[in-house]
């Protein structure tokens, strides 16, 4: 396949593209996206896959997880869900954090 233009950071990459910047087949994307639910790239008509910003991130992350660092898929499961599980607890700390400020204006309003 011929190399296009460089597409910027935020470009929506297709399998294809993705697949060859990470130095990976198709085929692991695809079994990827069955291991880890957080890895849904939009698929238009005839299944074609394109990759959003935050996906492409995503792939570099468990690539790296998988290929450098050691891990195994599960592992790589674990540690994306413990993330995700954080992320959780922070975002409901914030929402008590605002539900008491908006509590606080409306008594002093």
């Amino acid at each position: 396949m011929a190399a296009g233009p460089e597409k910027g950071p935020e470009a929506f990459r297709t399998i294809g593209e993705l697949a060859q910047e990470i130095g990976r087949p198709q085929h692991i994307l695809r079994y990827w996206e069955t291991r880890f639910p957080q890895l849904r790239p939009l698929q238009r008509a005839g299944g074609r896959r394109y990759y959003r910003p935050d996906d492409v991130a995503l792939v570099r992350r468990i690539d790296s997880l998988l290929s450098r660092e050691g891990y195994s898929i599960r592992g790589v499961q674990r540690l994306l869900d413990a993330e995700r599980g954080a992320r959780r607890g922070r975002t409901d700390s914030l929402r008590a954090v605002r539900d008491s400020l908006q509590v606080a204006l409306t008594e002093d309003g």
